[in-house]
């Protein structure tokens, strides 16, 4: 089952080795982000433009008594500063239609860092002194940071009026009662999960110019264009037509820009200024401008038979959105949906809560929600292993989805599954070589010489990961995309031009070689991707191969079309385009694609959607939610010094199947960066909050993985085509990070139970504390 594909009609087929669908054109950006030639939203520069600054809250709740600007207005070089006063529309904004979010406090604010009033200066430097002499007289109250709590009193522990709790979902299957009935092993046990950040590493930045029609041109780093424009809008009271936005470069994002940050600020700066404003966050500011992965407290039940076969569940999850909802309503529904992952279990009660606190605000990140069940979940099927003495690969094969499996919500599995053979897969990868502490490099503590050897113990664990793929639960998702085919310097040439957002992933290479397969040219030229076309989606739920790629292709089959009418109209009865010419059934050549377009050119605009799925039901949980899952299985092997608490991930290897290759090394990069952030939660990465409070806002204190860090990567990738997508395609980006922090954990336990300790490690990231008290 490693490779399993379907006959390929000629129309299908791309010239060889000229970086069509399957093969490893290079990026485009490549070459230059490596030299550091590539323009980022922070290199953005006009001339005459002002620099925006943000004063931002140093208190976690407090009401602001009085705001006094007149001493930062007093400083020479300073142009405008504005508070929630000076919002020209709607004072309010965020994700999926909350509009919870203040534009700028609005008499109160209700986490760390929330942006109260904004600067506009000749200067950067100027624009940070004037913020900070903007005096405020505070009234300062004590914060709401508890979940458990909120989750237990709700209408007391109200950060917002609309009450404490943003979503409850239950999901319920089955009867617990036969489960527990039929029980003859139980585990129970408490996870945690700290808030991750996405890390990216550039900055929010941006650059809005004022148009002489009395509109504005946006240039920023984002992740979803119209859905930034469907807010900015109403706070800025300008029209769609008005707005004009144009991605700039864009230096990661992994769910940190899908809500906005300096927009609408930037836009009020503009047009109140009538100047071009840059604005752009320092690390520190980055930490409070963007949301970040929910921590969740999660509490765990299962009841099996003694031969390892899962007959109950009974599940908590809550998830701390902190102070507004961003996508929390969502992430709950992912984590509900996913709770027990890839896992046959009869009898389920799942409640999964999202709430708001005053701890910083939580949202979209690589993952959603599905990364905290994962931990849970496979951290309990080891737990259940254990407590059988069974292998924990067996037991997961015992209890795997196949092919026509539903899930915890009633959800039919359509697509192959093959998760007992990937497991079975992963284990049979050759182990890495024994320790070699003659070299200290390669013991945990790296260099620093904290150990040499002794009480380095080695252990090897297991996770399986289930993501699902594009938006879920009833969306109306879509992706809209143009394709111009024309002739230029006497070849036919391509122009693709979508709305979808290029944060890294590689997209601009997938869109150019749909178009290359689809049209049989090699020239393809990638439009910028700005507003000017329709909605393309965010980029996120690892859609956009699926969706804008699903769009491209759709786009380039009406410009074949076309092209192959034109060209029988003109006595040459084709069925396909190969290599730049128009070919019969047979292979015969009978026209170049030049000769049929001449003068003229093809454009056709396509809207491609995904089959529909629907909401949960509120009280079951049931339903068809999600339009596709993806699978990942990875086997960490980790060295851990059992005395320090220190770990080395020795080796991080994954099975995963992605439907179709679309680009190897795209792909392989892909499932690396994914599986190396996971690690980064496994073992390093955390916002240490207290009392609200952001403690480590900057990358000196703030860890996130290095090459150091960084073990080799064997990758065994399957192809087995889900029969709905665009070429039989999974997204393929997200799945790797929710199965590598439960599998590093996994060997961390193997690792402290081979030296005789007392294992119980329920929280991540994992601390050296926790390893020592658990060896």
């Amino acid at each position: 089952m490693t490779t399993a594909r379907t006959t390929r009609f000629p129309e299908q087929v791309a010239a060889p080795g000229k970086g069509g669908v399957g093969e490893s054109p290079l990026r485009p950006d490549g070459t230059l982000k490596v030299k550091g030639e590539f323009a980022y939203a922070s290199d953005l520069w006009m001339d005459g433009m002002l620099w925006g600054a943000t004063l931002r809250s140093p208190h976690p709740r407090a009401r602001i008594v009085s705001i006094d600007i007149a001493p930062a207005l007093a400083l020479p070089g300073v142009h405008a500063v504005l508070t929630h006063e000076d919002v020209p529309g709607r004072k309010m904004y965020g994700l999926d239609h909350t509009w919870d979010q203040p534009v700028l406090a609005i008499g109160e604010v209700r986490h760390h860092g929330e942006p109260i009033a904004l600067v506009a200066a000749d200067h950067p430097e100027i624009a940070r002194r004037a913020v900070a002499a903007i005096a405020i007289e505070w009234e300062v109250l004590e914060p709401i940071t508890d979940p458990i709590a909120v989750i237990e009193d709700p209408e007391r522990l109200k950060v917002q009026e609309r009450g404490g709790i943003a979503r409850h979902q239950p999901v319920r299957t089955g009867d617990l009662a036969v489960g527990r009935a039929l029980a003859e092993v139980v585990v129970t046990e408490d996870y945690t999960v700290g808030i991750q950040d996405q890390a990216f590493l550039g900055p929010e930045a941006g650059l809005v110019i004022p148009g002489e029609d009395g509109g504005l041109d946006f240039y920023v780093a984002t992740q979803w264009m119209h859905n930034d424009l469907s807010q900015i809008g109403p706070c800025l009271r300008l029209p769609p037509e008005k707005i004009r936005m144009t991605l700039a470069g864009v230096g990661g994002a992994f769910g940190g820009r899908e809500d906005l940050s300096m927009q609408i600020h930037a836009g009020m700066l503009a047009m109140y200024t009538g100047k071009p404003i840059k604005m752009m966050y320092n690390r520190e500011e980055s930490f409070f401008g963007h949301v970040h992965r929910h921590p969740a407290h999660m509490r765990y039940e299962y009841g099996a038979t003694k031969d390892g076969k899962l007959v109950y569940g009974k599940v908590r999850i809550v998830l701390d959105g902190g102070a507004y909802t961003s996508a929390t309503l969502n992430v709950t529904g992912n984590a509900s949906s996913l709770a027990v992952g890839p896992y046959e279990i009869p009898h389920l009660e799942i409640d999964a809560y999202g709430v708001y606190t005053n701890n910083p605000p939580c949202g979209a990140m690589r993952g959603f929600g599905a990364v905290q069940a994962c931990f849970a979940h496979e951290s309990m099927m080891d737990k259940l292993a254990e407590a059988l003495d069974m292998d924990p690969v067996r037991v997961r094969q015992i209890n795997a989805v196949s092919q026509g499996s539903k899930l915890a919500t009633g959800q039919v599995l359509h697509a192959p599954t093959p998760m007992a053979e990937m497991l079975s897969r992963a284990k049979a990868m050759p182990l890495p070589e024994p320790l070699d502490a003659a070299d200290i490099r390669n013991l945990p503590g790296g260099a620093s010489q904290t150990t040499h050897g002794e009480g380095v113990v080695r252990g090897i664990g297991y996770g399986v990961g289930i993501k699902n793929i594009c938006f879920s639960e009833g969306f109306d998702d879509y992706s809209t995309a143009r394709v111009r085919l024309e002739v230029i310097g006497g070849e036919p040439v391509a122009l693709v031009h979508t709305a979808a957002a290029e944060v890294g992933q590689g997209l601009v290479t997938v869109e150019a070689q749909i178009a290359r397969t689809e049209l049989g040219i090699e020239r393809v030229t990638i439009h910028p991707a700005d507003n000017g076309v329709g909605d393309a989606g965010s980029s996120s739920a690892s859609r956009q191969t699926y969706m804008t790629g699903g769009a491209v292709k759709t786009a380039c089959e009406a410009v074949r079309e076309t092209l192959l009418k034109r060209a029988a109209a003109q006595g040459h009865p084709a069925v396909a385009l190969i290599g730049g010419k128009v070919v019969s059934y047979t292979g015969e050549v009978l026209a170049a694609i030049v000769d049929i377009l001449g003068d003229e050119f093809i454009e056709e605009t396509r809207t491609y959607s995904h089959h529909r799925t629907t909401g949960m039901d509120p009280v079951t949980g049931q339903g068809n939610s999600h339009t596709q899952l993806a699978l990942c299985v990875h086997r960490a092997v980790v060295d851990v010094d059992t005395e320090l608490g220190l770990v080395k991930v020795v080796a991080l290897d994954a099975v995963q199947d992605v439907g179709k290759i679309m680009n190897r090394l795209s792909l392989e990069g892909q499932i690396h960066g994914g599986a190396v952030q996971g690690l980064g939660l496994a073992v390093m990465e955390e916002i240490q909050v207290r009392d609200g409070k952001v403690r480590n806002p900057s990358f000196t204190d703030y860890l996130i993985p290095t090459i150091l860090d960084t073990p080799p990567q064997r990758l065994d990738i399957l192809e087995n085509p889900d029969p709905r997508a665009p070429y039989g395609l999974r997204g393929a980006g997200e799945p790797p990070t929710l199965s590598s922090t439960p599998a590093i954990v996994a060997a961390i336990r193997d690792a402290c139970r081979s030296a005789g300790g007392t294992v119980h490690i329920t929280h991540v990231p994992v601390r050296p504390e926790d390893i020592i008290r658990s060896c």
